[in-house]
């Protein structure tokens, strides 16, 4: 079959073909256009993402670490309760004459009380000493020259209150003896 194209047939497939061109480009743009606001939102979205997760590992340190130190917490506030409980009764026990208490002093500022001296030098041991330590006398020196020590109270019901166990020799007056 042949066919005759003329002049007007040309010019329509010509305009045709340049509509259809100038079509393709303004898809082709409008579909770039679109790809890049999806890259852009992708690549916000991304980034939102990754930022949630970080603060998410971080929120889950603090976390970890609120409740290890609430632990903690709870442990210590757990000992204290047990200690008053103890001091309550001891309080409500009545005391009798020539009860001991053993006071362990840090420093020469009193630590914590005891009811034996055995009690006081193991409490020592968890702050550093041994416990094969021997424990010396610490004769007329003043109680602030030494880390721990541990002075003896013995009740007297005259006063009603303890006094020392040892009382350090007086010193003579005036160098009479």
């Amino acid at each position: 079959m042949i066919r005759i194209v003329t002049t007007l047939r040309l010019e329509s497939l010509e305009y045709d073909s340049r509509t259809a061109r100038e079509h393709v480009r303004e898809v082709t743009g409008s579909a770039n256009e679109a790809f890049g606001e999806h890259v852009r939102e992708l690549y916000a979205t991304t980034d939102r993402a990754e930022r949630a997760e970080a603060t998410t590992d971080e929120v889950g340190a603090i976390l970890a670490r609120a409740m290890e130190e609430l632990a903690a917490a709870q442990e210590e506030l757990l000992l204290k309760d047990i200690e008053i409980r103890r001091l309550r009764e001891e309080l409500e026990g009545e005391p009798l004459e020539g009860q001991t208490l053993t006071v362990l002093l840090h420093w020469g500022e009193p630590h914590t009380i005891y009811r034996s001296r055995e009690e006081a030098h193991a409490d020592t041991a968890v702050h550093g000493k041994p416990l094969d330590h021997v424990w010396k006398g610490c004769g007329e020196r003043p109680a602030r020259e030494f880390e721990w020590r541990v002075e003896a109270f013995i009740y007297n019901a005259a006063s009603n209150g303890f006094r020392r166990a040892f009382m350090p020799a007086p010193d003579p007056v005036g160098g009479a003896a």
